[in-house]
């Protein structure tokens, strides 16, 4: 069975030795009493419980499966996962990041990203039945009535209830503006909702007594497109005036999707017959509405695969360690033993040290999305506000592409390093291979967060967000570009920061005469600009691991190993990607259709 040890002194590093987030956090009213023992202590308790309760689930649960009884239309998770919900429920955890208004503890967001890191890296699958229910949460607390609120919003912040996200159907995927669910308004202000929706994770389960939906609809005299969307809240099981459970509505699962990975989260095709709804925000602009639960479902997902990165590197790390085989090309490092520790041999080196590298880089980055994100979201200064919805915005879809892709490649460098074993399920790897391969894929695939990041949060306003990232950036180089020990990380950060500008604005000229110029580089783009922005923390963290390396405490050491591992065998991927962005469109469109 895989081990699991929450990174606790890592994520210690890098909230309060590399982004001082107590410093930060305090300058916001809502958290001027948080300090670092609170949020130390928080963590270690959210890590035993997804050593110990989440990740003795995650084999048998794969392997075991969801159920669907189609005469009832109910799913039965796996066995012990009902259980292990109500501890999570007992334990107070889903009201970590909450608004104490409606039960909630009031802590910041980046406590919360950290404490389901740990989850995601003990047991994916289950992680995902409550963890929509935050983005849902943020959506009804920022768009709800105060009527839905009072209805919905606590029993979300307890667990009592769980929350999904209705939005893609059988006939269109990430394509909304083709949607065809309709929603009928009714004399007494509700709305009548019929449809189809696929790909619903964790749309149907017996864990709490209701689930709480939100569906996207188009009312009978919508407009075409995108601009035709509203949303509505759809309950299992409809609320009485008084707040206690209704009759069962007209939303049910009518089929499991039988998937590649996270097999023990139940992924479901959920049927609307006349589904009683509220609508959420104002008639047509649905979209917008759910556009805050889903930038939170795309950090989640980020995490997710940064939490599968973790967990492999740590077991292929052990078991490198421990399995002997073959000897050291330049001979013999354990005479005494009939061979070597398979960690001698330099490539099993480079694939431990890609997946510590971009876990350890994700984490950095997801960690200082985080705080900008509470920033966001509890600055009394409107400006500071704006500044950090600009960069959130940016740094998004970095998030949700570049960690997920790096996600795979490390589980998948994770599971060679186990040789035959690592494709033998009771080692555990191939189920971190399968389970990050989704995450590449849902809420929106990678190539759409691509496109997004290109052509709209860049190009859309000329590069002026990218910008004011990049002067972050130039002020760092500019303060450490006298300091010779930060050279070997210094010059390859400033150098990649310059290729960056340059390439923005030569796509941004092709684009100009053809807008698919877009398309054909979008991908590389976002993973050049994702290792801009992993180099700058790579190099922010060399910084104090340099000052520290004479403390004794080898994890500076450690540090620093890594650090030059990213700047020599990673980051030089870039000089590819650029060329490759810069091909163009051409290569891409010569061939004839029938051709293929």
């Amino acid at each position: 069975m895989p081990i699991y040890n929450p990174p606790l002194r890592d994520m210690q590093f890098v909230m309060h030795e590399v982004l001082n987030v107590v410093d930060e956090l305090k300058m916001l009213p809502a958290h001027a009493d948080i300090d670092a023992d609170t949020i130390n202590a928080v963590l270690e308790e959210g890590g035993k419980f997804a050593a110990e309760v989440l990740a003795p689930l995650n084999l048998s649960g794969d392997a075991e499966g969801c159920k669907l009884d189609k005469t009832t239309h109910e799913v039965t998770p796996p066995k012990g996962f009902k259980e292990a919900y109500a501890k999570y429920v007992e334990g107070g955890w889903p009201a970590l990041g909450c608004d104490p208004e409606y039960g909630g503890q009031g802590l910041p967001l980046v406590v919360n990203q950290s404490f389901y890191e740990m989850m995601n890296s003990a047991n994916q699958a289950w992680t995902m039945y409550p963890g929509l229910s935050h983005g849902a949460y943020e959506c009804l607390h920022a768009h709800g009535t105060p009527e839905q609120k009072a209805t919905y919003l606590p029993k979300l912040t307890s667990g009592e209830w769980t929350g999904t996200m209705c939005l893609t159907e059988p006939h269109c995927g990430t394509d909304l503006g083709l949607l065809r669910s309709k929603a009928v308004p009714q004399a007494d202000g509700t709305y009548k909702i019929t449809g189809a929706k696929i790909f619903i994770s964790a749309g149907e389960h017996d864990m709490v007594e209701n689930i709480v939906h939100l569906v996207l609809a188009r009312l009978p005299d919508a407009p075409e497109g995108s601009k035709g969307i509203s949303l509505f809240i759809v309950p299992k099981f409809l609320v009485n005036a008084d707040g206690s459970i209704g009759e069962r509505n007209g939303i049910f699962c009518a089929g499991l999707e039988h998937k590649m990975g996270i097999h023990a989260n139940s992924t479901c095709q959920m049927v609307l017959e006349d589904a009683v709804g509220t609508m959420v925000g104002q008639p047509n602009k649905g979209l917008a509405a759910m556009f805050v639960m889903m930038n939170a479902a795309r950090l989640g997902v980020g995490n997710q695969s940064l939490g599968l990165t973790e967990v492999a590197y740590q077991n292929a790390a052990a078991y490198a360690k421990d399995r002997i085989q073959m000897r050291a090309l330049s001979g013999p490092k354990s005479p005494e033993k009939p061979a070597d520790s398979i960690i001698v041999h330099p490539d099993v080196r480079k694939m431990l040290l890609t997946a510590r590298a971009y876990a350890e880089g994700g984490r950095a980055l997801s960690t200082y999305v985080a705080m900008t994100l509470d920033k966001a979201l509890a600055s009394d200064d409107e400006d500071e506000r704006k500044e950090a919805e600009a960069e959130v915005s940016l740094l998004t879809p970095i998030i949700k592409a570049f960690i997920t892709d790096n996600g795979w490649i490390s589980t998948s460098h994770c599971m060679q390093v186990f040789g035959g074993h690592g494709f033998i399920h009771e080692w555990g790897m191939e189920q971190f291979v399968r389970d990050a391969r989704i995450n590449m894929i849902y809420e929106g695939t990678n190539t759409i967060q691509s496109l997004d990041l290109l052509g709209r949060k860049i190009l859309g306003d000329n590069g002026a967000k990218l910008k004011k990232f990049g002067a972050k950036i130039a002020a760092f180089v500019e303060e450490e570009g006298t300091n010779e020990a930060m050279q070997e990380f210094i010059n390859p950060l400033a150098d990649i920061g310059d290729k960056v500008t340059k390439l923005t604005t030569e796509l941004g000229m092709k684009a100009f005469g053809n807008p698919d110029e877009v398309g054909a580089a979008a991908v590389d783009y976002l993973r050049v600009v994702g290792h801009l922005t992993f180099a700058y923390f790579w190099a922010r963290m060399a910084k104090v691991a340099l000052a520290k390396k004479d403390s004794g405490d080898k994890f500076y050491i450690a540090k620093l190993s890594t650090a030059r591992f990213y700047f020599a065998k990673l980051l030089p991927e870039t000089a590819t990607l650029i060329r490759t962005a810069r091909a163009g469109l051409a290569p891409l469109m010569e061939m004839e259709e029938e051709l293929f």
